[in-house]
């Protein structure tokens, strides 16, 4: 198992590594809400999903050494919130408990959409998903096909996207 992890860990930093740019902590943080999810393991994400998250505020704190996170996740058709602080670790790599061990990682961010990759581990499969993300309720056709770009790039196939916002009813 410790093998696995470290195989993850080790993924995730080359996946840093073929990233653009470093990331522009100004940009990050702010109000935003999944726009799209999607996985290589969909019936994580789909409605009632434990990773179908809709996120309400990111916030870098420290030049993004620290990541604030803010979302909701149904559980029982009830919304529920969850928040917490992140530290950044070797390849700007963050991770956080949640429905297994997830290693989160902001793969792109403009000045409208920002897009997360997690991997998650809950024990029996690691299950590679995104987050888009917007500032707004919508992608604009560009940002769609940038979404999907990543997804692609990340193996997780296009077919499985999710248009989260049109299930968000948790409060603002």
């Amino acid at each position: 198992m410790k093998v696995l992890l470290l195989s993850l860990v080790l993924v995730l930093v080359c996946a840093a590594q073929e990233t653009p740019a470093e990331i522009d902590p100004s940009k990050v943080t702010g109000e935003w809400r999944t726009i799209y999810s999607a996985a290589d393991n969909k019936e994580k994400i789909v409605e009632g999903g434990p990773l179908r998250c809709y996120n309400r505020k990111i916030e870098c704190i420290d030049d993004c050494e620290y990541l604030s996170i803010s979302f909701y996740v149904k559980l029982d058709g009830r919304c529920q919130f969850f928040s917490g602080v992140l530290k950044r670790q070797e390849g700007g790599v963050y991770f956080i408990e949640f429905a297994g061990a997830n290693y989160l990682q902001i793969i792109h961010v403009s000045d409208n959409i920002l897009v997360l990759y997690f991997e998650n581990d809950d024990g029996e499969k690691i299950t590679k998903l995104t987050e888009g993300c917007a500032k707004g309720t919508s992608f604009t056709q560009e940002e769609f096909q940038k979404y999907q770009q990543l997804n692609s790039e990340r193996g997780i196939p296009n077919e499985n996207v999710e248009h989260v916002i049109e299930t968000d009813d948790c409060p603002p």
